[in-house]
């Protein structure tokens, strides 16, 4: 049940917040007042699409916030099926909006567009002004009947799936049509990829040591390199060298040294370092000697590495993936050169498919044509109950063209308004407001069969009046004692029904335009009724009036 709806900064909302209750929640206000601004940011709170315009005059944010208490245990299992679980039973479903951007939430975790949508569609369902208008197309009339046939789920999915696997191999088979010359450079090419990696004899294990002996061999050498060219400064021969250069400082000092104390000194550390070089040049020396630095088995193991890399480049990123591509390369080599065979195998496999897709698509018929009997009789009942007095509501099957994933049923809702009169398509006979009406029966059996708690109509009542108008109210009333059912109306038989009765209303405050919503006691709504009923001028006479639709509404509910 949706509990509470907080709008802040949307067309003409500064901020509004209203509390919903259980049964039929009926709004009403004046035309333009803003009523179907406060379902649309419903909508928009479910993922509908914004834009920047949206947004109030003069703000550059805005926020959309659904609180649902949800209690039935078939809708909390399908929103933890979706790692949405109810926190105390409840679902907060928040949207802002800042500039052309939106961020969405669900119990404070920011989800996508996406996950929004499908949350929805568990937790409410929304009829719009035109959604009645998608009667017209015989593709919804095939949902409708899926929808309401729940025994149908399961052949569902078989028939998906059987019909997935029935196209690959058709598309395999279509694709395996090569002249002979396309085969033998097939052939040609598959054998040449082979022989390389073959004569390659490349293994995991070898892979990971040339790699991990490259790297200690690289860094060898770097050591080698570098400790060769540190001997050279200290100890080596040619050029002047530390150790060359700090003997003849030692030789130059001795001669100081003869004449005062302070050379004698000096001399002395200069002998001190001489030595500490000449012993840093022996251990270089040693170190050197004792490193294994082998340049050809450098050069062996740099090679085969780049033949490593080079087929890791051409057949992919591991030696695993090298072997698994040479595998199957063998595979289809073995298909080509037994072309013949595979063939033959291949459309065998493919008739197999189609014969399991045709018997799956036969039994989902089956269970099709039987829940469309159920819900032929219960749509027929519910339009006489909408003041269709002499209809005759039937669905009609017939057979797609080829297989589809939903299988090889089309359906259409066919019906006669009178009596004599043959059984239609809904587009060849119905105006809009009987479609509306036709589409509000159809959401009343859908309604009992749906776990959905909650139902939004957007003036379902659109181009009806008099009797036929007080059957809807009755209809709606009657969804009520299920659902909850939140309702935009212009009509004061169907307000009378209201359980919760909300004015909406358009004021100006500070010079600015805003919407405001109101939930009405029991004189208001008479009021309210009053304004409907008798426009410019409410009379004593209108609210009399008004007050006996409230007292006969409420003997109806009993």
């Amino acid at each position: 049940m949706l509990q509470n709806l907080h709008v802040k900064n949307l067309a003409l909302i500064d901020e509004a917040e209203v509390d919903f209750s259980g049964g039929l929640n009926i709004l009403t206000g004046e035309t333009g007042a803003g009523k179907s601004i406060i379902l649309g940011s419903v909508s928009l709170a479910l993922g509908g699409r914004y834009s920047a315009d949206m947004l109030r005059k003069g703000a550059d944010k805005g926020l959309v916030e659904l609180t649902f208490y949800v209690e039935n245990p078939e809708t909390v299992r399908k929103l933890e099926e979706m790692d949405l679980s109810p926190d105390g039973g409840q679902i907060i479903i928040t949207r802002r909006f800042n500039g052309n951007r939106s961020v969405s939430r669900i119990n404070g975790e920011t989800v996508t567009l996406g996950r929004l949508k499908e949350a929805a569609q568990v937790l409410i369902d929304i009829h719009g002004q035109h959604e009645h208008q998608s009667l017209l197309y015989k593709k919804n009339h095939l949902a409708i009947l899926d929808a309401f046939a729940k025994e149908a789920v399961e052949w569902k999915k078989k028939v998906a799936d059987s019909y997935r696997e029935y196209r690959r191999l058709e598309k395999e088979l279509k694709e395996a049509d090569k002249d002979e010359a396309e085969r033998a450079k097939e052939i040609s090419f598959l054998e040449f990829e082979i022989d390389e990696i073959e004569n390659a004899g490349i293994t995991a294990a070898e892979c990971q040591s040339v790699e991990e002996d490259y790297r200690r061999m690289m860094q060898g050498k770097r050591i080698a390199e570098n400790l060769e060219e540190a001997y050279l400064y200290t100890a080596g021969e040619g050029g002047i060298s530390a150790s060359e250069a700090i003997g003849r400082a030692v030789r130059a000092a001795a001669v100081a040294a003869e004449h005062d104390d302070k050379s004698g000194e000096l001399y002395e550390q200069l002998v001190e370092v001489e030595n500490l070089i000449g012993d840093s040049g022996r251990e270089l020396r040693s170190y050197l000697d004792s490193l294994s630095f082998e340049p050809e088995q450098f050069y062996e193991t740099e090679s085969r590495l780049n033949q490593i890399n080079h087929l890791k480049v051409k057949y992919g990123d591991s030696a695993e993936a090298i072997l698994q591509h040479k595998a199957d390369d063998e595979e289809r080599l073995l298909i080509l050169k037994n072309y013949d065979e595979y063939l033959n195998e291949l459309k065998g496999k493919l008739k197999k498919a189609e014969e399991r897709l045709q018997k799956e698509c036969e039994s989902l018929s089956k269970v099709r044509k039987k829940e469309a009997k159920l819900l032929q009789a219960k749509i027929a009942e519910g339009l006489q109950d909408l003041n269709f007095l002499d209809v005759c509501f039937e669905i009609r099957f017939s057979k797609t063209s080829g297989y589809t994933a939903e299988g090889t049923d089309e359906v259409e809702f066919m019906i006669s308004m009178n009596p004599g009169e043959p059984t239609r398509p809904l587009a060849a006979v119905a105006s809009g407001g009987e479609l509306s009406r036709i589409m509000l029966a159809i959401k009343a059996v859908m309604a009992d069969k749906d776990e959905i708690e909650t139902l939004i109509f957007d003036e379902i009542d659109v181009g009806i009046s008099g009797r036929t108008a007080q059957k809807v109210s009755e209809k709606m009333c009657l969804i009520g004692r299920k659902h909850q059912v939140i309702c935009i109306t212009h009509l004061a038989q169907i307000a009378a029904m209201a359980d919760t009765h909300y004015l909406i209303e358009k004021r100006v405050e500070d010079q600015m335009t805003k919407t405001r919503i109101r939930q009405l006691d029991g004189e208001e709504s008479v009021q309210e009724l009053g304004r409907i009923l008798g426009g410019a001028k409410i009379t004593d006479a209108v609210l009399e009036n008004a007050r006996e639709m409230k007292i006969l509404a409420s003997g109806l509910k009993k």
